[in-house]
């Protein structure tokens, strides 16, 4: 669990101090996000960013367990 815990806190760190690049990326508005915008109503799905956010976590924790 201790493992576990700093692995999290170092990710956390680093996606932290590269914020400023994170934050250029199309992170949500790929192709497939679900965006519905009405007079005053407004729906967003993010499906492909969240498999995307998805498959890289599940990559990282592969890498942290071995």
């Amino acid at each position: 669990m201790p493992r576990t815990l700093i692995a999290t806190g170092l990710i956390l760190l680093f996606a932290g101090l590269c914020w400023p690049l994170l934050s250029r990326l199309p992170l949500g508005r790929l192709p497939g996000d679900i965006l519905i915008q009405r007079q005053n109503f407004t729906f967003y799905l993010p499906i492909t960013t969240c498999v995307l956010a998805s498959i890289i976590f599940s990559f990282i924790a592969w890498i942290v367990r071995r």
